[in-house]
Parts: structure tokens; C-alpha cells; sequence
């Protein structure tokens, strides 16, 4: 790496493998990709070995949505192994979804930092509040709504998903309990969005960022081979082992917590990753 002594990037390595434990187990319990927790930890190693402010954010959202693949699979698969998953919304949010995806990844070529932080704490904010303070009474309805909605609400969770580098986890999760679908639902069922998001959202942020690494070429971490475009093959390899060892743990434990156990973790969670942004929106 450029400008790291090799002790620190020993300890680089270090921290993005148990990075990738921590991602992985997190997103297994809350049916989510893992890029909330991905994304504010690649941040700061990135920024210990000298990426730009101006990149830095897409480069951490490219990576999270590439880690994302193989650990959302395995979350999907652990949680429609004990039958939680509506297959019928994620049928319905498939196209939208993707959709979505592919115009977040536009966006987020041209978007400023400042932008995908924005997206993180305005979205982890506000489903924070949801899980932590939300009251039964707070729901648009007791069932999910007509086709055209769903079609509406699938793009939106794909274009933020895409600008925040997570599964839509957090999204979906909001989403389906303020229509009355259990939480332990709403999360079985987000973790099969993370499939239909993070492989066309790898694919947009590789697109986005390599005119963008050929503008900082001293930049080692956006050079191959460690990077293509916006997505550094480093963070991908080393996160991905520990990450998809986790996930089916973190699955099977989700099912063990009572619901409003699992809405409070969740919830703290969120604010935690709310507030780091929050603070680096204002620093």
C-alpha cells in the first residue's frame, strides 16, 4: 500500500478480516447485506491509507455493495431454509428494484461525498426512530399495499441502497413493518433483496469509478490490482471469508430473539452508524 509501513498494514488486515466477522454476523441477525456495518469501517481504513475525501465514500459504497453478494446469499438462504421469506414481495420488487439500483450507480458517479452520507443518515435515522420509539398504531396499513406502490417503493429502496452501498435491508425492514409484517418476516425477506441489489450495484460502481481512479493515479488503493473502479479487490477479498462464515450464525440467532429484542438491536444499531456520519457530515 502506498504510504503504510508494512506493521500497518499488517494490522490493516487484521481489522478488515474481523471487519468481516462483524459484518457477517450482523447481517445474518438483521437481514440486511451488511454494508451499514461495511461501510463506516471501510471509511476509516481507507482514510488511514491516504484515499482522497473526494472518492473515499463511493469507493467504501462500491466495496460493501461487492461484499455484500456472497453474504446476502448465504443470509437468504439461512432464513428461507426455516420458511420466513415472502418469495411474493421480492417477486413483486425485482425488476424496480434493479432498476433502482442501476440509477443509484448513475448517480453516485457523479454525486459529491457529502451525498452518500447524507443518504446513510437521513435512512438510518429515521428507522432507528421507527424501531426504537414506533408505536403498533404507527403503520400506513394492515397489509401490504396495491402492486403499483410496491413497484414505487421497490425502485426507491434500489436507487438509496445503491447511494448508502447496503442490501436494503434497513429499507425493506422499514418499509414491511409499517405494513404490519412481523419483524422477523421483514428481516428473512430483506435479506433476499441484498442478491437483487448488490450484483448490478458491483457492477454500476466498477463503472462509475474507473475514469474516476484514472483521475488519481498516485492513488495505489484505486489502481489494479488492488481496486477496480470503485470497489477495492483488498476489502473485497479479505471481508468476504469472514463475512459468509458468519451470516448463517447470525441467522439462525435472529430466530432466537423475541421481537422487540431484535427491534432494539436493530434500532441501536442504527443510530450508532447515524451518528458517525452525522458527525463527519459536520466535521
Amino acid at each position: 500500500m502506498y504510504g503504510i509501513s508494512l506493521f500497518d498494514l499488517s494490522w490493516l488486515v487484521v481489522a478488515m478480516l474481523a471487519a468481516g466477522a462483524l459484518t457477517g454476523l450482523l447481517a445474518g441477525v438483521f437481514g440486511v447485506g451488511g454494508g451499514a456495518v461495511a461501510v463506516p469501517i471501510l471509511y476509516e481504513l481507507f482514510r488511514l491509507v491516504g484515499v482522497p475525501e473526494e472518492v473515499r465514500m463511493p469507493l467504501c459504497v462500491g466495496t460493501s455493495l461487492a461484499i455484500i453478494i456472497p453474504t446476502s446469499i448465504r443470509s437468504f438462504l439461512a432464513h428461507r431454509a426455516k420458511g420466513a421469506v415472502d418469495m411474493s414481495i421480492l417477486r413483486v420488487w425485482a425488476i424496480p428494484v434493479v432498476v433502482g439500483v442501476i440509477m443509484g450507480s448513475f448517480i453516485a458517479r457523479y454525486a459529491p461525498a457529502d451525498l452518500f452520507k447524507t443518504v446513510f443518515v437521513v435512512v438510518a435515522g429515521v428507522s432507528a426512530i421507527r424501531l426504537l420509539f414506533g408505536k403498533d398504531t404507527w403503520r400506513f396499513g394492515l397489509d401490504m399495499p396495491a402492486k403499483p406502490i410496491m413497484v414505487v417503493y421497490g425502485w426507491l429502496i434500489g436507487v438509496l441502497s445503491a447511494l448508502m452501498g447496503i442490501g436494503g435491508g434497513q429499507l425493506s425492514n422499514l418499509f414491511m413493518t409499517f405494513y404490519n409484517r412481523p419483524i422477523h418476516q421483514a428481516v428473512a425477506t430483506s435479506s433476499g433483496l441484498g442478491i437483487l441489489i448488490s450484483i448490478p450495484g458491483a457492477i454500476g460502481y466498477i463503472y462509475a469509478g474507473l475514469p474516476r481512479a484514472a483521475e488519481y493515479p498516485d492513488v495505489v488503493a484505486l489502481q489494479l490490482p488492488l481496486a477496480i473502479g470503485y470497489i477495492s479487490l483488498l476489502g473485497f477479498v479479505l471481508f468476504v471469508p469472514t463475512s459468509t462464515w458468519l451470516a448463517p450464525i447470525g441467522a439462525r440467532l435472529a430466530h432466537t430473539l423475541s421481537k422487540r429484542r431484535l427491534e432494539v438491536a436493530f434500532g441501536l444499531f442504527l443510530v450508532v452508524v447515524c451518528l458517525r456520519f452525522a458527525v463527519s457530515l459536520i466535521a
